[in-house]
C-alpha cells in the first residue's frame, strides 16, 4: 500500500522557463505524496521536447521507480536536472508513465492559469 495518489489536475497548466512556455495542457495529473507538495505532470507530448535535454542523473524512489532527469535549456541558461520522468515507473502509478515534471524554482514557474 502506498501514500500516493494521482488526479487530474483540473483547468489549464502550463510550465515557463527563461521567459518561454514549455508547455501548457489541460491533461495535467496531479500526484501527491504523503505531506509532500503536490506535484503537476505534464504528458510529454504537451511539452516542447527539443528544449529538454536528457541528463546522465537517475534517482530512486522506492514508491515510484527510477526517475531519468533533464535539463532545460533556455537562451540565457540551462536549468540543470529541472525535470524528470518515470519511463518505467512501478504499476501503482502507472498513470504518470510518459509524463514530465517539473523543480519549481525562481527560473522555472508551474501553475494553472
Amino acid at each position: 500500500m502506498t501514500d500516493i495518489t494521482i488526479r487530474k489536475a483540473e483547468g489549464t497548466w502550463v510550465v515557463r522557463a527563461g521567459g518561454a512556455v514549455l508547455g501548457e495542457t489541460k491533461n495535467a495529473l496531479e500526484l501527491s505524496e504523503g505531506a509532500l507538495a503536490p506535484v503537476i505532470y505534464f504528458p510529454r507530448g504537451d511539452v516542447a521536447m527539443p528544449f529538454l535535454d536528457k541528463t546522465d542523473q537517475v534517482t530512486t524512489s522506492p514508491k515510484k521507480g527510477e526517475a531519468t532527469h533533464y535539463s532545460i535549456v533556455t537562451k540565457s541558461t540551462t536549468l540543470e536536472n529541472a525535470a524528470w520522468s518515470y519511463e518505467d515507473p512501478k504499476p501503482e502509478i502507472a498513470q504518470i508513465k510518459d509524463y514530465l515534471a517539473f523543480a519549481r524554482s525562481d527560473t522555472l514557474a508551474v501553475e494553472r492559469v
